[in-house]
C-alpha cells in the first residue's frame, strides 16, 4: 500500500508534537512501522489520507460499538452543536444520561460526569481516600487506569508496549501509596491486604483486563475481591471504562454478577466524544463537593455534545438483539481465527469476552501480566504489518484489545480470516 502522505504527515507532526502523536501507542513503535493518518470513517471501515481503506477493529479504542458515524449519533451531535458546544453550566442532558447509566448499573445510585477515563479513575480514588480516611490503594500488575501519578505503577497499555514499569516524573512519595498484586491471584491480594491492615482505601480493578491484551477473570476472583473488600471496609472500584456497555448493557458487573462500591466509565457513554464518569453508592458519592468535602471539578464535565452522543448511543444499544449480534459476530471471527492459528507452528492463544478479544503470540492461557509478557512481540509486529497491508486495522500493540462493532459485516469477518491465514503463512 502507498502511504506516502501518512509518512509525510508523521514527519511534520514530529516537529511540533512529542513523538508525532498525542497518545504513545499511536506511534506504532512496537510494531515496527510508522502510523497511518486517518481521514474519515464510516461503519466498520476507516480510510487513511492516502485513500487506503481498512476494516477497523480498534474502534477508537472501544467506543465505536455501533461502528463509525452512526447516522443517529451524528444527528444528535449536529442538533446539539447548533445550540451551543459548551456552557460550563447544567443542562437537562446531563441528568438524562445519568439516569440511563444508573438504570443500567443498579449499584450506581449517583454519578458524576467528567471528560476522560483518567479523570474518572483519578477522581474515584480521591473520593475513596476521602471517604475512608485512608491513603493506600491497591491495583493489579498490567492493569491501566489512566495516567494519573498514583496509577502509573506496573501499568499496562502503552507502558507495557514500551516495556516501562512506571514513569519518570512520578514522585516516590506518591508511588509508595500504590500497592500492586497479581491479577487473578486472590491469595496474593489477601497477603497484601493483611500486610497493610486498616490502611487500604480502595482496590481498583479492570473486571476484564484490557490493557495487557484481553484477560478475563478466573472463576471466583472477582467474587473473592468483593468479599474481601466488604470484610475489610475497603472501597472496591470496578473500572468499566472499557467494559461498560461493551460486554453487556450493564457491563462486566452484569456479566459476572459482582458489584463495585464505585464504578468508573467512559468510551461508549460518550458515543465517541471525550467523556468519563464515576459513580456508586449514595453514601460515598455524597462525600463529593458541594455535598461533602472531597473536591472535584471540570469546565467541560457534562459537555452537551458528549451527553447527546451518549444518550443516542445508549438508546441504540437497548434495541432487541443488539448484544446477541455482537456475540455472534465475535464468535464467528474467533472460530475462523482459531482454525487459522491451529495450523500454525507459532504458539498463539486467542482470548475473548463478548466483543473484546486478543490473539496472544504465546502459549496460553494468559491469566496475568506475567503470562502476557511471554508473548513474542516481534512475531506480533510482523503479523500486524501483514494485516495492515491487507487492509485490516488491528491495535498496534500485543498488549491491547480488539473490538467488534455491530457494523462489521459477514464480508468483513471473512476477509479478516483470509488475511490472517496469509499473514500466518508468511510468518
Amino acid at each position: 500500500m502507498n502511504r506516502q502522505t501518512s509518512e509525510s504527515l508523521f514527519a511534520k507532526a514530529q516537529t511540533v508534537i512529542p513523538g508525532g502523536v498525542n497518545s504513545p501507542v499511536r506511534a506504532f513503535k512496537s510494531v515496527g512501522c510508522n502510523p497511518i493518518f486517518i481521514k474519515q470513517a464510516a461503519g466498520s471501515r476507516i480510510t487513511d489520507v492516502d485513500g487506503n481503506e481498512y476494516i477497523d477493529y480498534v474502534g477508537s479504542w472501544g467506543p465505536m460499538i455501533l461502528g463509525h458515524c452512526h447516522p443517529k449519533v451524528v444527528e444528535a451531535i449536529q442538533q446539539t452543536a447548533a445550540s451551543g458546544a459548551s456552557f460550563g453550566a447544567p443542562t437537562a442532558r446531563e441528568t438524562e444520561l445519568a439516569e440511563m447509566v444508573c438504570a443500567a448499573f443498579p449499584n450506581i445510585e449517583k454519578i458524576r460526569m467528567v471528560s476522560s477515563g483518567t479523570e474518572a479513575t483519578m477522581s474515584a480514588i480521591r473520593l475513596a481516600r476521602g471517604y475512608t480516611g485512608r491513603d493506600k490503594i491497591l491495583k493489579f500488575d498490567g492493569c491501566y487506569h489512566g495516567h494519573a501519578d498514583s496509577l502509573l505503577v506496573k501499568a499496562g497499555s502503552g507502558l507495557a508496549t514500551f516495556g516501562v514499569p512506571t514513569s519518570p516524573g512520578v514522585p516516590a512519595d506518591f508511588a509508595k501509596y500504590t500497592l500492586t498484586a497479581t491479577y487473578n491471584d486472590l491469595e496474593d491480594v489477601r497477603k497484601v491486604v493483611a500486610a497493610n491492615q486498616g490502611e487500604l482505601a480502595c482496590i481498583i480493578i479492570e473486571p476484564i483486563a484490557g490493557n495487557m491484551g484481553c484477560v478475563p477473570p478466573v472463576a471466583g476472583f472477582l467474587e473473592g475481591l468483593r468479599e474481601l473488600c466488604t470484610a475489610e471496609g475497603i472501597v472496591l472500584i470496578i473500572d468499566e471504562v472499557m467494559t461498560g456497555f461493551r460486554v453487556a448493557y450493564g457491563g462486566a458487573q452484569e456479566r459476572f454478577n459482582v458489584r463495585g462500591d464505585l464504578v468508573t466509565l467512559g468510551k461508549i457513554i460518550g458515543g465517541g466524544l471525550p467523556v468519563g464518569a464515576f459513580g456508586g453508592k449514595k453514601e460515598i458519592m455524597d462525600a463529593l463537593s458541594p455535598e461533602g468535602g472531597v473536591y472535584q471539578a471540570g469546565t467541560l464535565s457534562g459537555n452537551p455534545l458528549a451527553m447527546s452522543a451518549g444518550i443516542a448511543t445508549l438508546k441504540l444499544l437497548q434495541e432487541e438483539g443488539f448484544y446477541q449480534q455482537i456475540e455472534e459476530k465475535s464468535a464467528y471471527l474467533e472460530k475462523g481465527l482459531l482454525e487459522v492459528t491451529g495450523n500454525s507452528p507459532i504458539a498463539t492463544c486467542w482470548q475473548r469476552v463478548g466483543g473484546m478479544f486478543c490473539n496472544f503470540f504465546c502459549a496460553g492461557p494468559v491469566n496475568s501480566f506475567a503470562d502476557a509478557q511471554k508473548s513474542d512481540t516481534e512475531a506480533f509486529g510482523r503479523y500486524f504489518r501483514s494485516m495492515l497491508d491487507q487492509g485490516i486495522n488491528l491495535a498496534p500493540s500485543q498488549f491491547e484489545t480488539g473490538f467488534m462493532s455491530v457494523a462489521h459485516s459477514q464480508e468483513d469477518l471473512d476477509r479478516t480470516i483470509e488475511a490472517a491465514a496469509k499473514a500466518f503463512a508468511a510468518l
